[in-house]
């Protein structure tokens, strides 16, 4: 069974660091393109980052570059988002979620871990 958990979100200062994580279990996570999808209440979900398989190349949604990053330990299958220099706007739930690699959806994603970034 395809398992996607995140975790490490929370509260923080405008201007404050904060790193999420994604373990994946149930199937081999190198071989999958992961990404970072947040929302915020009331909207639709943005997208935020995507990996590629071997932790090689990243892309990133402009509101968030030069301040966030995505990177993974394949022998841990987990999946990071380093987040800095946090805005007001950043606060949403954050979700990660798998990109199925012949459909290019994202058919599996994890609970969403919520970030809170207020003074």
């Amino acid at each position: 069974e395809v398992q996607l958990q995140a975790s490490g979100g929370g509260l923080v200062l405008p201007g404050g660091s904060l790193r999420l994580s994604c373990t994946a279990s149930g199937f081999t996570f190198s071989q999958y393109e992961m990404t970072w999808i947040r929302q915020v209440s009331g909207k639709g979900p943005e997208w935020v980052s995507i990996i590629n398989g071997a932790g090689a190349f990243a892309n990133y949604a402009d509101s968030v570059k030069d301040r966030l990053s995505t990177f993974r330990d394949n022998a841990k299958d987990t999946l990071y988002l380093q987040m800095n220099s946090l805005k007001p706007e950043d606060t949403a739930v954050y979700y990660c979620a798998r990109k199925n690699t012949s459909t290019g959806s994202y058919d599996y994603w994890g609970q969403g871990t919520l970030v809170t970034v207020s003074s």
